[in-house]
């Protein structure tokens, strides 16, 4: 049966299916509709063509500005953040004793920060944090702290918590084995003396800032610094390190160290002796040198008292200065042997003359007595210095014209600063040369010793004069800069020749006399020659002797057949009726010579051995 629409028009099959004719109709007349087109207007294209010509030229004007006007600044913001910088930290080289023993080293140390937002122990889901109670009760086992003080010092805070410093590297490495998350081990460097007290008079400290204070932290400041730049790694986007951006030598590594002369068993010796001695004698301070003649190395410089370096902050400042570089006073009858060598370099006296001990003299007025106010009668030089004459002094200087006098003071350096390494050196103080030669007392006193003044180094160096044949060596108590493990050799012999070698032979035999028959008998070691002198000075302040205070020294050269060192020991202000250089300096000395001869090994004497004698205060 064919279906019919309600028309009666039977209907239409299209694509299988059935359509009336009125919606074929349909259909089709809506596939015939066309959109009419506009055309558009010319202004509007041109308006669109000219903004986007404007955009291509802002562009590229933009992009021209940023290579040629800010490429540079671009470059740098971006090498900036690719490249990771590492600050140098200001490491300082080693200092070692003639040796090999450390005296100065740097000693890397740990600052703990704690961030307790971040608080997460190993295994934990990374989301979770630990509360600051757990946190704490782990850390205070290994940094040896009570876990309240702990949690006082987080009190609350999120980050940024300063919880220890000066860790050292084997607590560092345990609190990194805990592996806790929100700590921070933050590393320096930091100086540390391991001799203690041994070497601070001439080696000094740094600060808590690290900046040197004293001695040669101080004054060899720019040799002590490690050669170190800063090191700059880049890396890519990823964090993979790019193999550009190293400089030229940025990974060298600087193993120089700071030699010294010193040697730290001597120095040892050296500073108990004389410890020892202060306390007895209840002296105000005290200082004990050995040099090697020959070529002015210092083996042992020690003051008392001292300090700690490692903690500087707990002494007085008044201790951080060497003072017997630094400080003057009158030598007294350790300076007669120097005078005597002058006096037979002019031959003003004969090696076999003799001068008369009245006991005492008027100079311009000034009376001049000896230290016992007796009189010796005739004596010979060497007799003169056995019983430390000043009545005979200045009868031998007498025969030397005052001019030529003071120009040999100036000639040997009195008053002009040593050549040294020594830091703080200074020079003496003499009196004008007008002053010297129009004023029979200044020349007079000048003979036993006073009214001129020098550092107890600088009298060292004049003994190591006559002890040398007359060269005026440079004291000195570093060898430079060694790399590694090496060691710098003994330098040789030098010297400024200032006086005839025979001359001071006979001196240095005169001196031998003082250790066998006079007040030097105390430092006699059986086996070896030696000599000496001892001194009983008056202090003076601001040019005015202090009433009972005296400085007491002793000077010592030995071998006397092949001279090699010479020793000195100053104590100032001993107390006692029976304070001299005999009784408070020699027995320094000797403990000092003792270990001098066992450690440089220097072999026994030739030729005859030192005599008894009665001991004369001197």
């Amino acid at each position: 049966m064919v279906r019919r629409s309600a028309t009666g028009s039977p209907p239409i099959r299209l694509h299988g299916a059935e359509f009336s004719p009125t919606e074929v109709a349909d259909h089709r007349s809506s596939r015939r509709r066309v959109v009419q087109l506009q055309p558009v207007p010319a202004g509007r294209l041109l308006t669109v063509y000219l903004t986007l010509c404007l955009a291509m030229v802002g562009l590229a004007g933009r992009l021209a500005w940023l290579q040629v006007k800010e490429g540079d600044r671009l470059q740098q913001r971006a090498r900036a953040i690719q490249t990771q910088k590492t600050k140098p930290t200001g490491k300082r080289r080693p200092i070692v004793d003639r040796n090999g023993r450390l005296v100065a080293l740097d000693e890397e140390r740990f600052t703990l920060w704690a961030h307790p937002r971040y608080f997460n122990f190993p295994g934990d889901d990374p989301n979770l944090i630990r509360s600051s109670s757990e946190t704490v009760d782990k850390l205070a086992k290994v940094l040896l702290v009570p876990a309240a003080d702990l949690m006082r010092t987080i009190d609350g805070r999120k980050t940024g918590v300063k919880l220890a410093s000066d860790l050292d590297p084997e607590t560092a490495h345990r609190l990194r084995e805990l592996g806790i998350s929100g700590l921070d081990l933050d590393p320096y460097p930091q100086r540390i003396y391991p001799q203690g007290s041994l070497f601070a008079n001439v080696v000094g400290f740094l600060n808590l800032e690290r900046v040197a204070q004293a001695g040669l932290e101080q004054s060899r400041d720019k040799d002590l610094r490690r050669q170190e730049s800063v090191r700059k790694l880049r890396r890519g986007a990823d964090g993979t390190p790019l193999p550009d951006g190293l400089q030229a030598g940025v990974l060298y590594t600087d193993d120089l160290r700071l030699q010294l002369t010193l040697d730290a068993r001597l120095q040892q010796v050296a500073q108990q002796a004389l410890a020892k001695q202060l306390k007895q004698w209840k002296a105000k301070r005290g200082s004990a040198m050995v040099m090697d003649v020959r070529n002015g190395e210092m083996l042992a410089l020690t003051s008392m008292p001292s300090y700690e370096p490692n903690k500087f902050w707990k002494f007085s400042p008044g201790l951080f200065r060497e003072w017997s570089v630094q400080d003057l006073y009158e030598p007294g009858s350790t300076f007669k042997p120097i005078n005597l060598a002058i006096a037979l370099q002019e031959k003003a006296i004969n090696p076999n003359g003799t001068v008369n001990d009245v006991g005492q003299l008027s100079i311009g007025g000034w009376p001049i007595f000896n230290h016992d106010r007796r009189a010796n009668g005739i004596l010979d030089f060497a007799t003169v210095l056995q019983v430390s004459s000043n009545v005979g002094m200045v009868q031998a200087m007498r025969q030397l014209k005052p001019s030529i006098y003071w120009e040999w003071m100036r000639r040997i350096g009195i008053d002009t600063i040593p050549d040294t390494d020594l830091p703080g050196a200074v020079a003496g103080e003499l009196k004008t040369r007008e002053q010297f030669t129009t004023q029979p007392i200044e020349p007079a006193t000048a003979a036993f010793g006073q009214g001129f003044s020098l550092t107890p180094l600088k009298l060292l160096q004049l003994h190591a004069m006559l002890a040398n044949g007359g060269r005026l060596v440079s004291p000195h108590i570093t060898r430079g800069l060694r790399s590694g493990d090496s060691l710098a050799p003994e330098p040789a012999a030098n010297g400024l020749q200032l006086l005839q070698p025979a001359v001071t032979q006979q001196v240095m035999a005169w001196l031998e006399t003082v250790v066998e028959k006079g007040s030097g008998k105390g430092v006699q070691v059986p086996g070896y020659r030696i000599g000496g002198k001892t001194g009983t000075a008056q202090k003076a302040l601001n040019g005015v002797y202090i009433p009972g205070a005296r400085i007491t020294s002793f000077v010592a050269h030995l071998p006397i057949d092949d001279p090699r060192y010479v020793v000195l020991v100053v104590v100032d202000e001993p107390q006692g009726g029976n304070a001299y250089g005999s009784t408070v300096a020699v027995p320094v000395a000797k403990e000092i010579i003792e270990a001098l001869l066992v450690l440089e090994k220097v072999p026994p004497s030739t030729g005859r051995k030192p005599a008894s004698a009665p001991t004369v205060r001197g």
